[in-house]
């Protein structure tokens, strides 16, 4: 295997917004990023590197769905995602930075932010969970704080999703209709309805400040989740410079003799139900132990 590279509202479809990803094309591309994930996975390993990657962006833009596909083959134990809750009372007294510096890498692994320390600027600027002075110092501070993370080797990459108010609205609807997903939904996130040009123009002061040369923004066209995906993978492992490593050779060793060992009866374990077998045409084969 080798190495493959493969904000504002985005224009309405009468200004040229482009046609849907077709999904044959989306799941090849898809597939061989993955493949490049892993490669770059293994490269963060071996070299004791240490890579943060910021989600960030509107509501129902679709970093969710992003971040999955990003993990999705990915060693757990390498590649770690954090989406922290609210703040407790003792972290409220903290400096504002405090816990999410204590999510970063070690070396040999990866950090995915699905929202990070830019809620100051964005849900908590825009519905008063901070003070002005609060909200004026992280402005000040954030750039510090991400050229420190630089200049002790972190790689730091952010990606802010963006997707248009017609397209958020369509997913909001689509999310209450559907019991499986409604739990995507908060009150907080249909509040960012009502709020959207307050939540712009929190962004653009946001970009102001914290779009820098050490730790640029790159925005991502969201209102097609299929191309997001494609676009967001491709362009982090552009940047990453990560090439193959050779993995140890493996090889699976024979099945020893047998010893005598006789497996328990069946009737003296708790098994769980065959549920699968009341399904329409299931079939019936053999179990191991």
């Amino acid at each position: 295997m080798t190495r493959q590279d493969g904000g504002k509202r985005p224009p309405k479809k009468s200004e040229g917004r482009r046609a849907r990803l077709p999904r044959p094309v989306y799941e090849r591309e898809l597939l061989r990023l993955q493949e490049q994930l892993v490669m770059m996975q293994e490269w963060v390993r071996s070299t004791g590197a240490r890579l943060v990657v910021v989600f960030e962006g509107r509501d129902a833009a679709g970093k969710g769905g992003v971040i999955k596909r990003v993990t999705e083959y990915l060693n757990p134990r390498v590649a770690r995602i954090v989406a922290l809750p609210a703040p407790t009372e003792r972290q409220r007294t903290q400096w504002y930075f405090q816990r999410y510096a204590e999510q970063l890498p070690a070396a040999g692994e990866i950090v995915l932010f699905d929202r990070s320390w830019y809620n100051r600027a964005g849900v908590e600027r825009v519905m008063g969970f901070c003070t002005d002075e609060e909200y004026a110092r992280f402005l000040r501070q954030c750039p510090v704080f991400e050229r420190l993370l630089v200049e002790d080797g972190i790689l730091l990459r952010k990606y802010w999703f963006s997707v248009s108010d017609e397209e958020q609205e369509r997913r909001f609807r689509s999310r209450l209709e559907d019991p499986m997903r409604r739990w995507k939904l908060s009150p907080m996130d249909l509040e960012s309805r009502v709020r959207w040009e307050a939540y712009s123009r929190a962004k653009d002061e946001m970009f102001a400040h914290t779009d820098v040369p050490g730790s640029p923004w790159y925005v991502v066209e969201a209102d097609d989740k299929r191309r997001a995906r494609i676009n967001m993978i491709a362009h982090l492992l552009s940047g990453v410079p990560y090439h193959e490593v050779e993995p140890p050779e493996l090889s699976l060793p024979p099945r020893p003799p047998s010893t005598g060992y006789r497996r328990p009866p069946r009737e003296t374990q708790t098994r769980v139900p065959d549920h699968a077998a009341t399904l329409e045409g299931a079939g019936t084969e053999g179990s191991g132990g």
